[in-house]
Formats: C-alpha cells, structure tokens, sequence
C-alpha cells in the first residue's frame, strides 16, 4: 500500500508517468457504464430485447441477467472495430509512451465520433448544436462529444422504440384475435393472455424470432 502511495508522490518521471496512467485507468473504469451506455449500441440492443420479452408477455422470462449478457456481448461483438481503433491509435501508442496523454484523447475520439455519426439523425445533433449556438462544423472533429452523445442516444432510443413497435404488431393481432374468440364463446371471464402466450410462443419459435431479431440488430449497424 505505501509502495502504491509513493508512487504518486515520486519526482521520478517515469514513475509520475506510470502514476498518470493508473490515473486515467481508474478515471476510464469509473465511467465506463456512462461509455457502454450511451456511446455504443447498448441501448438500443437491450430496449428491443425488452420489448420482444414484452410482446410475448412471458413475465420474466428471458431473465433480466439473460438479456443483459446478450446485449453485452453482442456490444462488443458490434464494437469491436471501433475499440480496436481506439487501441491501435491512442492507447497502445499512449502505454509506449510515443504520444502525450491530450493526443491519446484527441485520437480516442475520433473513431467512436465516427461510429456515432453513422447512426445519428442530423435532426438530433442540430438539436444540440441549435442550444449551444455552435456554428456549422466543417468536419467531425469540430463536433464536440458533449453535443454527440446525447444526439446519438436518442437517436437510438428512437430506432429502437421503431423495431420494438414492428415487434409488437403480430404479437398484438394473435391477442385481438383470441380475445374476439373468447368474447364470441361467451368466455369473458377467462384472460385471453392465458390462451394467447402458448400461440405467440409457438409463433416466436416457428419463425426463429430470435435468430431475426438479432440479425436485425446486427444488420442495422
């Protein structure tokens, strides 16, 4: 522990050097559920999990674990190019200490920049920008993440708000439909969702909806 103390304390460069690095670790891992939730594709992945969970109205089933772990990896499995961007360009060059801890900043930035102005309606970042009274930027760099991340954010939420609102149509017809049948019968008392969860179960897995849901997902980015 004294070592680990010391070591903020020293004169020596390079371990001042090493002591800036553990620094910016530990500030990088402090806001990585920020990062992971709004500058990548985790939102939307997981809000149209949710909402097939919903449509099929199977409670808790998948699990909330489940579903979590799978917007997680297929996160990574979607952002790997951009993290390995980031590696090569900034961290990598940062640890070899071949660039300064700013550069490495200014070279993080600009593939995620990239991965986020893909999938960001130019009405959304105009929002942002329009508040801030920014000026027309000539190019990516002049954008600032403060005004990109929130104009990416809804803009997935709005993306992923259309495919769950595709998702819940069928589902929403075989509920009407046994509803008609169960008021045609005179079975008012008997909750359709009971008649209705074993036909939109065996709809979901005749059709290998989660094989199309995620190539969806993955297809959209």
């Amino acid at each position: 522990m004294n070592e680990f103390i010391n070591l903020f304390n020293s004169s020596d460069p390079e371990q001042v050097s090493t002591s800036v690095k553990l620094l910016l670790l530990l500030t990088v891992l402090s806001v990585a559920p920020g990062i992971l939730i709004l500058m990548t594709c985790f939102t939307s992945i997981v809000i149209v999990l949710s909402f097939v969970r919903t449509s099929l109205a199977t409670q808790s089933m998948p699990p909330n674990q489940v579903l979590l772990g799978l917007a997680l990896f297929m996160t990574f499995f979607i952002m790997a190019p951009t993290f390995s961007d980031i590696n090569d360009q900034a961290l990598t060059p940062l640890l070899n200490n071949e660039i300064g801890l700013e550069e490495a900043y200014g070279k993080a930035e600009m593939p995620i920049k990239e991965f986020m102005s893909k999938h960001t309606r130019q009405k959304d970042l105009a929002l942002f920008m329009n508040y801030a009274n920014m000026e027309q930027p000539e190019s990516l760099e002049d954008i600032p993440l403060t005004t990109m991340v929130p104009a990416y954010a809804i803009s997935e939420l709005k993306t992923a708000f259309q495919i769950g609102f595709m998702v819940f149509i069928p589902f929403l017809i075989i509920d009407m439909v046994v509803a008609s049948v169960l008021m045609a019968m005179g079975m008012m008392m008997l909750p359709p969702v009971i008649i209705s969860l074993p036909f939109k179960i065996l709809l979901f897995v005749l059709v290998d909806g989660w094989y199309l849901i995620v190539k969806s997902l993955l297809q959209s980015y």
